[in-house]
């Protein structure tokens, strides 16, 4: 007890000047803040230390990330499903063609859609030689195809050519047309889905495409269209002989014709219209001028005819000036693609 009460007896006082009072406690608060800065000061510079090493991070993130999805494209070509959707999401080019980028996701889209065909259906092995070749001519082709629509695309800018959303329509009904009766909507889907692997809107944007280089090609081939014209008198002359008009154009015209027959096929048959323009003639009678959607002019004549099948015999006139344009742009260095693809041989599929 003597012991407690002499440590307590030797506890410092507090002196007059630390006691906090009315008076001193705006000096007390002066004195707590700073001493308290001397904690402020470091953990501000580590803050801003940690955001600057954020923006490093997240740039040196962005920048692999670049590189990888650049190396995905231009060196490896993969094609699977995550880097066509990349594609989808940015723009970017496989090829140029006379300052027009062609756009790797519309490459893709035709690529993947032979793959798809070439395994589902022809049940090819893509990893055998022969599957290799194949894979190898499909890309080929799938380019060339991209480069042209894209070249269509510019020159379609220029010259205000469209394609409407009720022009589609119109070629997505008479597809469904058949013998049968028309197939819905949904059944043509599942049908294009199964054999091209294309969604619908997928379906819709390359058919768009598809019309607007047809639409192009026709605007800008004025030698078919003169041709086509020197034709269109011929075979408007009484008991007309297509075959015979064939040789006599051909001996002088730069554009050549060329002569064929349909044989028996359906009314519905999809032929660019052929068919459903035979099947509302006459036998013997020739129809006018018909701009096909599947490879330039025509005429064509009936020579038999039933309930279900039409037989015709036509002259083509080829349209081949985009062609003869492209080959020109490739030969004068105006068209650069951005990976490297196979020139092979046309292969049977």
């Amino acid at each position: 007890m003597k012991k407690l009460t002499a440590r307590l007896r030797r506890q410092p006082k507090v002196s007059e000047s630390q006691r906090i009072t009315n008076d001193t406690l705006a000096e007390h608060r002066a004195r707590v803040l700073a001493s308290g800065r001397r904690f402020k000061y470091p953990l501000q510079y580590a803050r801003h230390r940690l955001v600057f090493n954020a923006i490093i991070i997240g740039i040196s993130a962005v920048i692999l990330l670049a590189a990888l999805i650049w190396s995905q494209l231009y060196w490896t070509q993969n094609t699977s499903d995550f880097i066509y959707r990349v594609t989808k999401v940015l723009p970017v080019p496989v090829a140029y063609v006379d300052g027009q980028p062609v756009l790797y996701s519309d490459y893709l889209m035709r690529l993947r859609s032979g793959l798809h065909y070439l395994e589902t259906k022809q049940q090819v092995n893509l990893s055998s030689q022969d599957g290799k070749r194949q894979v190898d001519y499909e890309k080929q082709q799938d380019m060339q195809k991209a480069i042209a629509v894209a070249y269509a695309t510019k020159l379609a800018h220029q010259m205000n050519i469209t394609v409407s959303d009720t022009e589609l329509q119109s070629y997505l009904d008479a597809q469904r047309q058949s013998s049968d009766g028309t197939a819905s909507e949904e059944t043509s889907d599942a049908v294009i889905m199964d054999y091209y692997g294309w969604s619908p809107s997928e379906y819709r944007y390359i058919l768009r495409q598809a019309l607007l280089l047809q639409k192009v090609s026709y605007a800008i081939d004025s030698q078919a269209s003169a041709t086509a014209k020197a034709v269109g008198q011929l075979v408007a002359q009484p008991n007309a002989d297509l075959k015979s008009i064939t040789e006599t154009i051909n001996k002088t015209a730069t554009a050549k014709v060329v002569y064929g027959q349909s044989g028996l096929v359906p009314k519905t048959n999809q032929d660019g219209g052929l068919a459903a323009t035979a099947a509302k003639l006459q036998k013997g009678q020739v129809s006018g001028l018909i701009q096909s959607t599947s490879g330039g002019y025509y005429y064509l004549k009936v020579l038999d005819s039933n309930d279900t099948q039409v037989n015709y015999e036509y002259i083509q006139i080829p349209l081949t000036y985009l062609d003869s344009k492209l080959a020109a742009l490739t030969k004068a260095g105006k068209v650069d693609e951005f990976i490297t693809v196979p020139k092979v041989a046309q292969v049977v599929k």
